[in-house]
């Protein structure tokens, strides 16, 4: 059986560390209770040998653009960071480009450049770092976009934490108002990030409701997922979930070895963990390209 396709992670390498803000660190430690190597940064290397053990074969990277620059706060990943990766392992990374939608129309036309000239399968999303909600009118050219180039978009749904104390961040992102955008863009393949928490029920009703809408289980360790997110994967939404992790926020080897301890069916599981990916992002049975 082909291995896993991890629908989301961070880039967090020596060279990323260099540059982004310091709260992250604070964050990865405090919050998110990370162990050492998580916050102090892999190198890809070592990326891969974490990967190999959890059986994840490929994974997206998220060129984040997390707030509008300037501020000390906020940062953006430069797509080309994320493009080197994926050139260096074109079997084993994918890229996501990242939205700012103060952007305008030359945000929506590096986000064209990121597809068709850099080979990234979808958009990235972060609308409490803008303190938009994602149906706001400002997104809509780069949900237009998406449309048009076929590529799905992912966004975070539910809560947002404190990053940095200096920016707290409203939690913008109800997963109720990804059904006002699937109603306007029946078409666009929307995929809640995060899972939607608090509100997960409410994510797996317009998952539920809407053929162009899925949930990403990633940010939240599988032995906490609510028991109606479990129950919706290994029955009647088994065909609406991407597995993901946003590593480093949930460790690869700790989301896989959790949930084979679910209890899922083994057909439920498996597009779980890849064949729901492969068929949204159009990647081989392996994630290891386009199929059209």
């Amino acid at each position: 059986m082909p291995g896993a396709i991890d629908i989301v992670i961070n880039l967090h390498t020596p060279e990323v560390l260099a540059f982004r803000p310091k709260w992250y660190e604070t964050f990865l430690g405090g919050q998110i209770g990370a162990e050492r190597d998580r916050i102090e940064g892999l190198t890809i290397e070592q990326y891969l040998e974490k990967m190999d053990r959890a059986g994840i074969d490929v994974a997206f990277i998220a060129a984040a653009k997390s707030g509008p620059i300037p501020h000390n706060v906020n940062w953006h990943l430069p797509y080309e960071m994320v493009h080197a990766v994926v050139q260096a392992h074109p079997t084993r990374f994918r890229g996501l480009a990242g939205i700012d939608p103060t952007e305008g129309m030359a945000g929506v036309r590096r986000l064209e450049y990121a597809i068709k000239e850099l080979g990234f399968v979808g958009a990235h999303l972060y609308p409490h770092w803008f303190e938009l909600p994602p149906d706001h009118r400002k997104y809509y050219p780069f949900y237009a976009k998406c449309v048009e180039l076929d590529v799905p978009i992912q966004m975070q749904v539910g809560h947002c934490l404190v990053y940095s104390r200096e920016r707290p961040l409203p939690s913008v992102g109800r997963p109720i108002l990804l059904d006002t955008i699937a109603c306007d863009f029946p078409e666009l393949k929307l995929i809640g990030i995060h899972t939607g928490w608090p509100w997960v029920e409410e994510m797996i009703s317009v998952a539920w409701k809407h053929p162009n809408v899925y949930i990403g289980s990633d940010a939240y360790a599988p032995r906490y997922w609510k028991p109606e997110f479990i129950h919706f994967i290994n029955s009647w939404g088994q065909n609406k979930v991407l597995f993901g992790t946003d590593f480093p926020i949930i460790d690869f080897e700790r989301a896989t070895r959790e949930i084979g301890e679910l209890g899922l069916r083994p057909e439920c599981q498996e597009k779980l963990l890849w064949r729901n990916a492969a068929r949204i992002y159009k990647l081989d049975a392996n994630g290891g390209g386009a199929t059209g």
